[in-house]
């Protein structure tokens, strides 16, 4: 690798954040969150180690960044291809495809939103907005496919959106555990129960 570019401790931009969480990202991947260095991160987001820390206190925070990233990259492109219930279980296989092309980043996933759970923890108040978020915005989908007569009879769609991210990160977390496992065809098996499948060939 090139030496670091020294652009000095002002160059606090949007930009910069977004290459050094990009070379985070990358060496959490490849080398794990133990093993990662902030000098390795530095190095690959072409800046020295002071500059690094400039953006970000320490490795937790970096963490909290990159996984910070992952989501907002993910909700984006979900918003942009789920435009009906029957694009949701092909989507969601797709997601978890691509969250098994990097173990360790699902696993730090999973810790984080743990540890998160106190109040004192720093990202107590993103996980919290972010769990909140993504209930309300499932639960509005779920509104209009009720008054379709889609989502399954008895059911809430405010119990739906809680559901609904209760068994993805459940099975996340039993395939960290068991990567054998498969968990895209119980995906589709519990998207497929929540929605009347009768239902969804209705014009």
């Amino acid at each position: 690798m090139g030496q670091a570019k020294a652009r000095g401790p002002y160059a606090k931009t949007p930009a910069r954040r977004a290459e050094i969480v990009r070379a985070a990202r990358d060496s959490f991947a490849e080398k794990g969150y133990a093993k990662s260095s902030l000098r390795d991160i530095a190095e690959r987001a072409g800046i020295t180690h002071a500059g690094l820390l400039h953006h970000f206190r320490n490795k937790d925070d970096l963490l909290a960044g990159v996984l910070a990233q992952r989501d907002s990259e993910e909700w984006q492109e979900g918003l942009a291809q789920v435009d009906s219930p029957d694009q949701l279980a092909p989507y969601l296989g797709e997601l978890i495809r691509h969250h098994q092309q990097a173990p360790e980043l699902m696993r730090l996933w999973i810790e984080l939103a743990a540890a998160a759970s106190r109040q004192d923890h720093p990202a107590h108040a993103y996980f919290v907005e972010r769990y909140a978020r993504g209930r309300s915005q499932f639960a509005e989908g779920f509104h209009d496919e009720s008054a379709r007569g889609r989502l399954r009879e008895g059911l809430t769609p405010e119990s739906a959106a809680v559901l609904f991210h209760a068994v993805l990160n459940g099975l996340q977390l039993q395939w960290v555990l068991d990567q054998d496992l498969d968990i895209i065809g119980p995906v589709n098996d519990f998207v497929g129960m929540l929605l009347e499948r009768g239902a969804q060939d209705d014009t």
